[in-house]
Parts: C-alpha cells; structure tokens; sequence
C-alpha cells in the first residue's frame, strides 16, 4: 500500500471536520451515560420504586445493525378497569437521549404489549418500565450487542 492511500480519510472524516472548522465547534458525538439513564428514571418514577417482574422486554441479545432494532414490550395485566398499563416507557444507557419511547396504554386497549423498532448507538442495557393504574412501577431489562452502531458518527 502507498503513503498516499494510507494517508486517505475518507468522505465521512472530511465533512465531520470541514463542518467543525465552519461552525468553530469540535464535534463530539451525544451519548447519554449510565447516571443519566438512571436520573431519567427517577424523574419518572419519583419516590416510588421500580420492581423486576410483570414486564418482559423481547430485544435480541446480538444485533448486526443498530439503525432498526426489533423491540416488544408485554405486560402481565388483566387490563381491566381495576387493573391496568397506563404506560409502558422505554430507557437506554448509551443513546444520544437516555428516554428513548412512552406508550400510553388503557383498559380499552384489551392487552398490555407493543412493539417498535429503535436506534441503538452501541451497545448497551435497555430498560423497559411499566406504570400500573395502582402507581406501581414494574421493569425488565436486557443487555444488547450491538456490532454496527446507529446514532453516532465517530470513527
């Protein structure tokens, strides 16, 4: 290989930097961190705590491509007017936003599950948590590989 090809960027690298020269800013990729994930959550919920169980969050553990990851969510409710989702929300760690999606659900909606594909910036735990009508909170989670990551443009 010459010095010439080594030496190359490529197109993505030049726009990036050409972009930060015009703009006077360095670019840095957003990224949401485990803390900030965490104080989302707590936003949400507030005093109340968050229990495993009754959620049950379907993402595959190794997914190729991070740009449209297949998620379901399902909730163990009878969905009646006594008992049922009010909401179901969704959480990253590594993703530009921590709070990724909110589903408002209500007895009329016969039963609790849903699904929706998201971007995964790299990989890391999903959170889902469910919002019961008696101001319970329940959660499932799963860590997710992800080998080709959406929402950032680092090289």
């Amino acid at each position: 290989m010459t010095d010439r090809k080594r030496n190359r960027i490529s197109r993505r690298q030049f726009l990036l930097a050409a972009s930060g020269v015009a703009t006077g800013l360095a670019f840095e990729p957003a990224g949401a961190t485990v803390a900030e994930m965490r104080a989302a959550i707590s936003k949400l919920v507030g005093p109340a705590s968050v229990t495993n169980g009754r959620v049950t969050l379907e993402l595959p553990p190794l997914v190729d491509n991070g740009n449209a990851v297949a998620l379901a969510v399902r909730v163990d409710s009878p969905m009646t007017e006594a008992d049922h989702v009010k909401a179901i929300h969704v959480f990253t760690e590594k993703n530009p936003q921590p709070y990724v999606a909110t589903f408002r659900l209500g007895p009329r909606a016969g039963r609790a599950r849903v699904a929706t594909r998201v971007r995964l910036a790299d990989s890391q735990t999903v959170v889902a948590i469910c919002e019961m009508s008696d101001g319970t909170f329940w959660s499932d989670s799963v860590n997710v590989v992800v080998t080709l990551a959406a929402c950032l443009e680092e090289q």
